[in-house]
């Protein structure tokens, strides 16, 4: 429990730099001395005017909340009522880091609602709940946090544009049931989807919790948390309702007497629909069952009949889903067994009315023909007539063209005598031309012999430097070898070339290694990389951490683990020094399943150093992180791509959040978790889960590019920010574009995540 003198603390620090006015700053240390120090049973400051604990946040546009480690600045306020206020904010720090948009949404919820730790770790519970609803129609939630100085719990969430359903209503008025089905089919779909993948109520449905962005889309917001917040500030006797909101609350909401049902959202879906026929909602919020609504304008009867099914008193007479729901009022658009019997009925009128006219229209046919027969006879006696006049212009036209013909003949057999001279001359001109390109392919076959000599030369002396070369290749190699030649009792790599370091008590063995080799490649990315990123969302400033692109030479051969440290390995390490974590995520109970071949997560960088050392201990050999040089060399496995197995990537060759595409790539399959080593093929030299899975450690602390780096494959560990450690690989949360050989990432070394593992590495001389 934070002391008056130590909320005053943060109060000046933050006034110090210029986050606080001294007038605001004043305000807020003279409220928390009068609720410290208030004399018993009253207080010498007058009712009207005494500090109520909690009734304002006391925020403004500029200021920067958050821990030390997280922090967000607030640029734009966007809402506010009972369950706190929401905030446009700039991710300035670590969630930015794992690849979180730069702006984002804080819900900051009232400190009274958050003041007991019990329904502090209810809202925390809810939060890690939401984060897990990856739907399109759902808004993203990133994290929760704590503000120090307001103790101030919030929650950080997806940033959208637009205006929410309440606003949209409040311009347009009622609208047809076909807007109805356009705006709230989506939200059917994403409580549909809530409830199948992860039996999740919202019990909060309402406009305000409908948001329409810009770009059309159609999002729920608020999934569980405001009523549990509600709940929350109800047990601390403040005035808000423990489930849903007036007028949309269905009756036996708040009861406890059951667990939520999907009937809750049903009933709140259904008065929604009323709303946007009628303009109005049906109940207030003191409805019983007698309560029954005139019939909104657009529905026919049998569709009234299902919508007050909808919001049935009993919940048992609703539909199971707002799905059902919907389904429901679209079979009931089609037409009634009566109305179908009077069509029918229509109907055989409608033949007999023709089959009337049709004879009606058989006796005017029957006087139509007489009258043509006798028009025939007249036009055939005509056509008798024209025919004789043609045959006598037939004859004088005969003459006239046997005169045409005789004179064309004359005129043709002048033409083929001309054409044939012109062919003779044509065919002198074209043997001459054949003859001048045969000089000229003769010249050129000449002159393609004499290449090809000149090439098969070249080549002879390239593969002459080659041999050379890999002769070269191979004496340094049977060097490195001899010193790497165990000495009798170490270990010995097996066939496939993993190594195994033995405990020298006999208890067991270390995590499989693979050896890698000395050698020069290109450190970071070079721009066509940059422009490929930039299209799949990067930013400008991630990418300037990649660069200069320059030559690394790794001087020294290592080995590294074939694989992410192991929650079995891991497990032996516990037991063995009794470690116990000191971070919020749990390694034994991450939120997904994991078994014993699972990368271990929840480990910070300071946890991984004690393992190191207890490693190096058991073995005899010096075991450590490996630099971010070595990382990224044997992460490329001597590729120039953006990932080792190209420039592309699919959730068949990593383990991302496969809903995001990169380069061209089509959409995968989103595990919502870790996979086990080998699940997928390893890089060029053996490595598995190099890009994807857990985020590893490097032993490098952050640097904000490569300008100053070392260039021998060293750890670079002077300068910039201490505490704050490189990340490298990419993990199953994030987009394939974190996942590239060259990106590079930063986070507390003191600090764990559900995300984050690491692999060994081992000195060899």
């Amino acid at each position: 429990m934070q002391t008056a003198r130590d909320k005053i603390r943060e109060l000046r620090a933050l006034h110090d730099d210029g986050l606080l006015s001294l007038q605001e700053f004043d305000r807020r240390k003279n409220a928390i001395l009068d609720a410290e120090y208030a004399p018993p049973g009253g207080s010498a400051t007058p009712i009207a005017f005494a500090p109520r604990q909690g009734t304002e946040l006391g925020l403004m546009s500029g200021q920067e909340i958050g821990p030390q480690n997280r922090r967000y600045r607030l640029e734009r306020l966007i809402g506010m009522g009972g369950m706190g206020q929401v905030w446009q904010a700039t991710d300035l720090a670590t969630h930015a880091e794992l690849g979180h948009s730069d702006m984002v949404a804080l819900k900051i919820l009232p400190p009274q609602l958050t003041q007991s730790a019990t329904h502090a770790k209810l809202l925390i519970e809810e939060a890690t709940q939401a984060r897990k609803l990856a739907h399109e129609n759902i808004v993203r939630v990133y994290e929760w946090a704590q503000d120090p100085a307001t103790s101030s719990y919030f929650i950080i969430m997806e940033y959208l544009e637009g205006q929410d359903l309440d606003a949209y209503l409040a311009k347009s008025g009622p609208v047809p049931l076909a807007t109805v089905y356009e705006l709230l089919q989506p939200v059917a779909d994403a409580l549909q989807y809530a409830w199948e993948k992860h039996k999740l109520v919202h019990r909060d449905i309402k406009p305000g919790n409908v948001f329409l962005t810009q770009r059309g889309e159609i999002k729920l917001l608020d999934f569980g948390i405001a009523s549990r917040a509600r709940s929350a500030g109800s047990s601390l006797g403040l005035q808000t309702p423990n489930a849903g909101t007036a007028g949309y609350r269905a009756p036996e909401a708040g009861t406890h007497q059951r667990q939520p049902s999907p009937q809750l959202d049903v009933y709140a879906v259904a008065v929604m629909i009323y709303q946007m026929l009628e303009g109005r909602v049906p109940f207030d919020d003191t409805r019983n069952a007698e309560v029954h609504p005139p019939a909104p304008a657009g529905l026919n009867p049998r569709q009234w009949q299902v919508l007050q099914s909808g919001f049935a008193y009993a919940y048992e007479r609703r539909p199971a889903t707002v799905a059902e729901l919907f389904d429901a009022l679209r079979r009931a658009a089609g037409p009634s067994d009566e109305e179908l019997a009077a069509q029918a009925e229509q109907a055989r009128a409608r033949d007999q009315q023709r089959q009337k006219e049709a004879a009606a229209q058989a006796e005017r046919q029957r006087a139509h023909d007489q009258q043509a027969r006798a028009l025939e006879q007249q036009r055939a006696a005509e056509l008798a007539a024209k025919r004789q006049a043609e045959a006598q212009a037939a004859a004088l036209e005969k003459i006239r063209a046997d005169k045409l013909r005789r004179e064309l003949a004359v005129k043709q057999r002048a033409e083929a005598e001309e054409s044939a001279r012109i062919r003779k001359q044509q065919l002198r001109e074209q043997l001459q031309a054949r003859r001048d390109a045969d000089a000229l392919k003769a010249q050129q076959e000449r002159d393609e012999q004499h290449r090809k000599a000149l090439q098969l030369k070249a080549e002879a002396a390239y593969r002459a430097e080659q041999d050379r070369h890999r002769k070269e290749l191979a004496e340094r190699s049977a060097r490195e070898l001899k010193a790497l030649m165990p000495t009798p009792g170490s270990p010995v790599a097996d066939p496939t070339g993993v190594l195994r370091d033995r405990f020298v008590d006999g208890t067991g063995v270390g995590p499989d290694l693979v050896l890698i080799p000395t050698g020069r490649f290109q450190m970071g990315s070079a721009e066509h990389e940059h422009l490929v990123a930039i299209k799949a969302g990067s930013q400008k400033n991630w990418l300037e951490r990649e660069t200069p692109h320059h030559w690394v030479g790794i001087e020294q051969s290592f080995a590294l683990g074939r694989y992410p440290v192991t929650v079995g390995q891991w497990k032996v390490f516990v037991r063995a020094t009794k470690w116990e974590s000191q971070s919020d995520t749990d390694w034994k109970d991450p939120g997904f399943r994991q078994t014993d071949d699972h990368p271990v997560v929840g480990v910070s960088w300071v946890d991984a150093q004690k393992y190191l050392r207890w490693l190096s201990e058991k073995t005899g050999q010096v075991y450590r992180l490996p630099s971010e040089a070595e990382w990224e060399y044997a992460c490329r496995a001597g590729t120039k791509t953006a990932f080792s197995f190209g420039d592309a990537i699919s959730t068949e060759q990593a383990n991302y959040d496969g809903n995001y595409t990169y380069n061209g790539s089509a959409r995968g399959e989103f595990k919502q978790g870790t996979t086990k080593g080998g699940s997928y093929a390893p890089n060029p030299w053996g490595l598995f889960d190099m890009h994807g899975n857990v985020w590893e450690w490097v032993q490098d602390v952050v640097h904000e590019n490569y300008v100053g780096a070392p260039v021998d494959g060293r750890a670079w560990e002077e300068g910039d920010d201490q505490i704050r450690r490189v990340l490298r690989g990419g993990s199953w949360l994030y987009n394939p574009r974190y996942l590239r050989s060259a990106l590079r990432n930063g986070y507390s070394a003191v600090l764990a995540n559900d995300i984050v593992g690491f692999r060994v590495a081992r000195k060899l001389v």
